[in-house]
């Protein structure tokens, strides 16, 4: 490697430079010991919200005689992280035989239907559907 002394840098130090440098900055921790996906990935966790029903959603479930089991509501609950992390909005959760539209930004389920009140397989006004 040629060094110049006109005061610039040539392409090849530059680019030392600059990936030495990306090598140091991926390494970084804080004084704890931490990295930054360590902190992010940690304040993820504790935004998670429980997934909420409206009170129409509520009284739909009540009318259609649906319990929802420990192991369904924690489905619908990662079928709406899904969502989330995709960028939906109103989202179509299909959990086992049962369907719920989801506000995503509310983290709240609106309706919900059985097999049967769904017989027409039509959902309107949702842009995005999760199956789990």
């Amino acid at each position: 490697m040629k060094i110049q002394n006109s005061g610039f840098l040539s392409i090849e130090q530059l680019q030392d430079q600059y990936l030495n440098q990306n090598k140091s900055a991926a390494s970084n921790k804080t004084p704890e010991g931490k990295s930054f996906l360590d902190i992010l990935e940690s304040s993820r966790e504790k935004t998670v919200e429980e997934v909420k029903f409206s009170k129409h959603a509520a009284g739909r479930l009540a009318d259609r005689n649906i319990e929802l089991t420990s192991s369904q509501m924690e489905r619908l609950q990662e079928g709406a992280q899904r969502a989330q992390m995709k960028g939906i909005k109103e989202s179509l959760v299909l959990v086992d035989q049962l369907a719920f539209i989801v506000n995503i930004p509310n983290n709240t389920v609106v309706t919900a239907m059985n097999q049967q009140d769904a017989a027409e397989n039509i959902f309107t006004n949702i842009d995005g559907a999760v199956i789990i």
